[in-house]
């Protein structure tokens, strides 16, 4: 499907709650959560404020003049954190454009913008039955840890 990566805008932070809110991982027979969700503290720390710390950073997919999908990282505190200098990564894309590649460019775009920033690693958490795992490991990123749940993940740049 032919999309353009591009960073994302100020105007279009907002854009980020719904994209975080698209990327909790539903199991196949659960019913998904309210979106009011997201206002959780330990999902807020993904967005609050997003482009007021200097290491915020994200981009966008587009297809057709449409934000498809974003990925943006921050250094925080998530479960994702191994520690503070690496920022934690997040990626959403639509369900109806996903399959396409559009998550693995975003990744390969975000990896590289990183590494020419100066950083040394990125990492993400992970649910273990979220078909994601795959894309992950195929661009990179390796298991450093475990829970009874999740995988933590992290790519060296």
């Amino acid at each position: 499907m032919k999309h353009l990566i591009r960073e994302i805008e100020t105007s279009e932070y907002g854009l980020l709650d719904d994209f975080l809110y698209n990327a909790i991982f539903i199991p196949q027979g659960v019913t998904p959560p309210p979106k009011s969700i997201i206002q959780n503290d330990e999902l807020q720390v993904y967005v609050k404020d997003f482009g007021k710390q200097k290491d915020d950073v994200a981009l966008v997919a587009e297809v057709d003049g449409k934000i498809v999908g974003a990925v943006w990282t921050r250094i925080m505190n998530d479960y994702g954190h191994v520690d503070d200098d690496t920022p934690s990564l997040a990626i959403s894309i639509f369900k109806e454009y996903r399959g396409y590649g559009i998550g693995t460019d975003l990744m390969r775009n975000i990896l590289s913008l990183l590494k020419r920033s100066g950083y040394k690693r990125v990492s993400l958490a992970v649910q273990k039955a979220n078909y994601a795992v795959k894309m992950y490991k195929k661009v990179g990123f390796v298991i450093v840890g475990e829970n009874q749940e999740e995988f933590i993940m992290a790519h060296e740049l």
